[in-house]
């Protein structure tokens, strides 16, 4: 996993990831949705804002899992950060 990734709590990993192209609302609400969905992910929070995306999951993620469900919900991921 990537560098960044810290523990927030027993068991749990916490990564920030950016993403491209969210606006509003809207934007953020498709990202969870579909984020959320990812085996083992327990919260996710998108911030259109930044273009940061918080994902709380069990064990780290597979990068190109999360780059599935964000191009889902038709966004880009530019990576996590650092």
């Amino acid at each position: 996993m990537t560098a960044n990734a810290q523990t927030s709590q027993p068991g749990a990993v916490t990564t920030v990831y950016d993403v491209k192209g969210m606006t509003c609302g809207h934007c953020e609400s498709a990202v969870n949705s579909e984020v959320s969905e990812i085996a083992g992910v327990s919260s996710v929070q998108a911030v259109a804002a930044t273009g940061k995306v918080t994902v709380v999951s069990a064990a780290p993620l597979d990068e190109e899992a999360v780059r599935a469900a964000i191009d889902e919900a038709g966004y880009e991921l530019a990576g996590t950060t650092a």
